[in-house]
This record gives C-alpha cells, sequence and structure tokens, in this order.
C-alpha cells in the first residue's frame, strides 16, 4: 500500500490538500508538557529510511497531478541533515514536478544548525514553507512548558528561514500561560511577533485531552486555564499589542471559541471589534458552542 504511514499523522489546516511524505516519525524533541501527539509507543522518533522514502515519491508519480503540496511529516522533518532533505526536494522535483510548494513542521532548535546556504539551497529546490510552533514569546511560559526554546533562540530561526526566503507560519497558543501568566505572555508573543513579521499568524485554545498533569508539574501545581471570557481578553491583548505590515492571520481552528481571519495590520481594528463584543456582550455574537469545537 502507498504510501506507507506510522498513524497518526499530524498536518497544518492549509496543507488539507497535499500529498505527504512521513520523512520522519515523531517528534526529535517531544518534551513539551502541553504536547500529546506523539507520545504513543509507535510515535517515537526515528528518520525514515531515505531510500523508503525516494521510493514513495517515485510511486506518487503514477497518481499524476492531482497535488500541487506535498507535506513532510512528522514533527520536524528539518532535523533530517540538509544533505537528506536536498535528496527528498530533488527527488520530487524530478518525479512530480507539477508540485509548486514543499512544507514541514519545524523547531527553532534545528534552524539553527543549519546555514542560511543551506536553508537557500533548500528554498531553490521548493521548500517553501515552514510552520512553527512558538507556542509563546515569553520566556517564563517556555522554561514552564519545557518547550527547549526562548524568545530569541525562535527569533533567530524565524529570521534565519526569512534571509532564506522561505515563508513563515507562526502558531501561538492561547492560554499557555494559564490565568496567572497571562497578560506577560499575550504581550511578550506579539513583541516576538511584532521582530519576526512573520507571513501568517495563528492561534488555537490549549487544551489538555488527555489531563494535564505535565503541565501543572511545571507551573508548581498552579496552572489554571483561562475561562472563555479570559481567553477573549487575553486574545484582545494579544492582537492589540501586534505591529504587523502584512501579516495573514488566523483564529479559526476548531478549538478556537470565535473564529477570526483577516490581515494585519489592515484588519485589526475590527478583529478589536468583535474582541469587545465577545467580552462585554457575548450574547450578540456567534461563537462556537463546546460541542463544536475540537483539537
Amino acid at each position: 500500500m502507498f504510501p506507507q504511514y506510522i498513524e497518526p499523522i499530524f498536518r497544518p489546516p492549509s496543507e488539507a490538500r497535499s500529498l505527504i511524505f512521513q520523512v520522519t516519525n515523531g517528534c526529535s524533541w517531544n518534551k513539551c508538557t502541553f504536547c500529546d501527539m506523539y507520545t504513543q509507543p509507535q510515535k517515537k522518533f526515528r528518520a525514515r529510511d531515505e531510500a523508503e522514502v525516494l521510493a514513495e515519491i517515485k510511486q506518487a508519480a503514477a497518481i499524476g497531478p492531482r497535488f500541487e503540496k506535498v507535506f513532510l511529516a512528522d514533527g520536524d522533518a528539518l532535523v533530517l541533515p540538509t544533505r537528506r532533505l536536498v535528496n527528498i526536494l530533488r527527488s520530487i522535483k524530478a518525479e512530480l514536478p507539477w508540485v509548486t510548494r514543499v512544507g514541514a513542521y519545524c523547531l527553532p532548535r534545528n534552524i539553527r544548525k543549519k546555514s542560511v546556504d543551506e536553508l537557500k539551497e533548500l528554498a531553490d529546490l521548493g521548500f517553501g514553507i515552514a510552520y512553527v510552533g512558538a507556542e509563546s514569546g515569553d520566556d517564563e511560559v517556555l522554561t514552564a512548558i519545557s518547550k527547549g526554546e526562548t524568545y530569541e533562540s525562535t527569533l533567530d530561526a524565524l529570521n534565519k528561514l526569512k534571509e532564506a526566503r522561505i515563508k513563515t507560519s507562526v502558531m501561538v497558543l492561547n492560554g499557555m500561560g494559564g490565568v496567572a501568566l497571562s497578560e506577560q505572555h499575550a504581550v511578550n508573543s506579539a513583541r516576538l511577533m511584532n521582530e519576526a513579521q512573520p507571513d501568517f499568524l495563528s492561534t488555537l485554545v490549549v487544551s489538555y485531552p488527555l489531563g494535564d498533569r505535565r503541565v501543572q508539574e511545571g507551573f508548581a501545581g498552579n496552572y489554571q486555564l483561562p475561562n472563555q471570557h479570559d481567553l477573549f481578553v487575553e486574545l484582545r491583548r494579544f492582537i492589540d499589542t501586534l505591529e504587523l505590515s502584512n501579516t495573514v492571520f488566523r483564529s479559526d481552528h476548531a478549538s478556537n471559541y470565535l473564529p477570526l481571519k483577516g490581515t494585519l495590520g489592515a484588519d485589526k481594528e475590527e478583529m478589536l471589534k468583535q474582541l469587545d463584543t465577545a467580552i462585554n456582550q457575548p450574547d450578540r455574537i456567534a461563537l462556537r458552542q463546546e460541542w463544536q469545537r475540537g483539537l
């Protein structure tokens, strides 16, 4: 059967129509306390055999030009050596010439290991977008969730990707600082985005379907997820602090109570108005009900 996947497989919403090649299994870091995506036994991290991946790319040619985009799974394909990524991208270009863009999740720590020239080589071969889970721009929050990154390490990675002409799509987690660190989480996350000026920015509401025990440990047992009202207040503070020139913003993931989308800063004031209504007159705006929300 083609392709061969070790499930579950995750991909960004914008890659819904992409052909997925699983070049790694799991996540090379896999210590973030809020994330249960790759905690199953079968998702223990390993790089897939290069020959297997190249064979699958050849097999995909038989499908024909049904897919214009390719996504390289799992959690951080850019952990692979540049040489191996070059071979994969060259194969995609040769076997699937109709593919217009290749993307992947990306950990800032892996970008630090690659030079700008290496990243430019990947870009020249079709690697067009990196999805970076910043989660927060606040170092206290990042330490508490065992992200393994800082404000500066994330900013350095985003700037390096931009210099290499690779688009960046950044995710920030609404509620990740809990009630106690909500304000600094919002403000410092916005500061990070203002410096980075990503091409795309999204927020989703953090949730713990398998329980929050690991998160509580990082916050010394004092983590409290903000309620709906306080999540709106935090998101408003975040957006109000943003000073972006031309970033596509999406807060329409299924976890969000209030879907928002537009371009920042052109649509900033309209988004703030919607959030003001959600905060002060929630009965006058269409909000997702609990049963409509999901991961």
